[in-house]
C-alpha cells in the first residue's frame, strides 16, 4: 500500500501524462456548430458537414483527404456522436481526429490535431503538493430527482447542468456544502470556485468524489482539484459553477493553473 503523497504524486503524474497525450485536452483546436455555418464549411475542416435532427451528415470528395473508420473516404454519410476513445474516432484528416458530439440537441464537430501548437508549449500544471487538511469525509445527499440549472458555459453560451444532491463537508471547523452531479459509474462530479479564483487559480477548477456509500458517506480531496478541460484549450464548453458553489474558503491545494 502506498501512502497519500505518494497516491497524489501519482495522480499528478498521471494528469499531466493525459494532458499530454496527443488527443488530451490541448489538442483539441476548435469546436465547431453546423447550425452556425449554414453552407456547411467548417472552419479549416475538409467536406461540408450539416446538422440534421439526429446527427450530422458529411459530403466528402477523395480529394478532401478524410478518412471514415481508417478508410479513404468519398460520398454521403450520416454520423451519430462519437463514443469512446479521441484516437478512434470515425473521421479522420491525417493524424486530425473530428469528433462529433451533440448538447442539447445542438449537433457539432470538434477537431483535435497532435501537431496544435498548444502541446508544444505545454510546460506541465501547476498544482500544490499534497496537504492531509484538504482531504476530509463528507457526506452526499440526493435530492430525489434530478434538477437542471441554467449556467454559463465557457463559449459564451448557456445550458443545462444536471444537479442530483449536495455534498456536506467541513473544513477548519466551517460546514460547506456543494452541489454534484452524479456520473455513470456513481462517482460525483462538482464545478466550484473558491476565494482564490482568478486569485491564484483558475477561474473554477472541477472534483471527482468516490460513489458515496450506502450511507451517502464519501471522501473530498480538493488536492485532487482538476483544471477543467478550458483551461487548456478555448474550444471547450466547460459549464461554470452553479449557484452555491463558489466556497468562501481559500482552497490553496490541487491544480491552480498552468506552468
Amino acid at each position: 500500500m502506498t501512502d497519500p503523497t505518494t497516491d497524489w504524486k501519482q495522480w499528478h503524474e498521471r494528469r499531466v501524462e493525459a494532458v499530454r497525450d496527443p488527443y488530451g485536452p490541448l489538442a483539441l483546436k476548435g469546436t465547431y456548430w453546423p447550425v452556425d455555418h449554414p453552407e456547411g464549411r467548417l472552419p479549416d475542416i475538409p467536406g461540408t458537414w450539416v446538422a440534421e435532427e439526429d446527427g450530422v451528415t458529411i459530403t466528402a470528395t477523395g480529394a478532401d483527404g478524410l478518412t471514415v473508420d481508417g478508410k479513404p473516404f468519398s460520398g454521403r454519410l450520416r454520423l451519430t456522436a462519437d463514443q469512446g476513445p479521441l484516437a478512434t474516432a470515425r473521421v479522420a484528416h491525417g493524424a486530425r481526429r473530428l469528433v462529433v458530439l451533440v448538447r442539447e440537441g445542438v449537433w457539432g464537430v470538434r477537431d483535435f490535431d497532435p501537431d496544435a501548437e498548444a502541446r508544444s508549449r505545454f510546460r506541465g500544471i501547476d498544482a500544490t503538493p499534497y496537504d492531509p487538511r484538504w482531504s476530509v469525509p463528507a457526506r452526499f445527499t440526493p435530492y430525489g430527482e434530478s434538477r437542471t440549472v441554467r449556467v454559463p458555459n465557457a463559449d459564451g453560451r448557456e445550458r443545462g447542468l444536471g444537479l442530483d444532491g449536495e455534498i456536506v463537508f467541513r473544513l477548519d471547523g466551517r460546514e460547506s456544502r456543494l452541489r454534484a452531479s452524479v456520473r455513470g459509474d456513481g462517482s460525483l462530479w462538482v464545478v466550484f470556485a473558491d476565494s482564490t479564483s482568478q486569485k491564484g487559480s483558475y477561474r473554477f477548477r472541477f472534483l471527482y468524489p468516490a460513489a458515496p456509500d450506502a450511507e451517502g458517506r464519501t471522501t473530498v480531496d480538493l488536492n485532487r482539484a482538476e483544471l477543467p478541460p478550458c483551461a487548456f484549450s478555448d474550444a471547450f464548453v466547460c459549464p461554470f459553477p452553479p449557484p452555491g458553489n463558489a466556497l468562501p474558503e481559500a482552497i490553496e491545494a490541487g491544480e491552480r493553473g498552468l506552468i
